[in-house]
């Protein structure tokens, strides 16, 4: 399971870093506090879709971009067979998705791709797993999950 809080999280950091922004300038610029900025990027907290849109327009970004990056991001994720579920069988890969996996002393490392969006999952134990999404002309941004 992929918490959404936290794959926004990611993508809203992934775009203030990309810009070479700093946490004070952007929370500033959308007029909420450092800590809580801090907190949604951390996937702590969930923003209201108010403060979504100011933060993206603080980033300069638009809504529905960033919408659209985490819910590629999650309907890959949501494609890879046992994310945060003991590994047993290989089960088979979806249609739309080229799927690797394989187990190391380190965990089960997951990789998916459908061309536009790469998802790799390590899964540290049943209840923790490492995502790191990437686009193809985008940049990578890194997620811990635990249920």
């Amino acid at each position: 399971m992929v918490l959404l809080r936290r794959v926004i999280g990611d993508a809203l950091r992934a775009r203030r870093q990309g810009q070479h922004r700093t946490l004070r300038e952007v929370s500033s610029a959308a007029n909420v506090s450092l800590g809580y900025l801090s907190e949604i990027e951390r996937g702590q907290k969930e923003p209201s879709s108010e403060l979504l849109a100011a933060i993206c327009d603080a980033l300069g970004a638009r809504l529905s971009e960033l919408l659209r990056e985490v819910s590629d991001t999650v309907a890959l994720a949501e494609q890879m067979p046992g994310v945060l579920v003991p590994v047993q069988d290989e089960p088979a890969a979806p249609a739309a998705a080229v799927a690797v996996r394989r187990n190391t002393g380190r965990g089960v490392h997951q990789v998916s791709s459908d061309g536009t969006v790469a998802v790799q999952v390590r899964q540290d134990s049943p209840l923790k797993a490492t995502l790191r999404s990437s686009r193809v002309r985008g940049s990578e941004r890194d997620v811990v999950c635990a249920a």
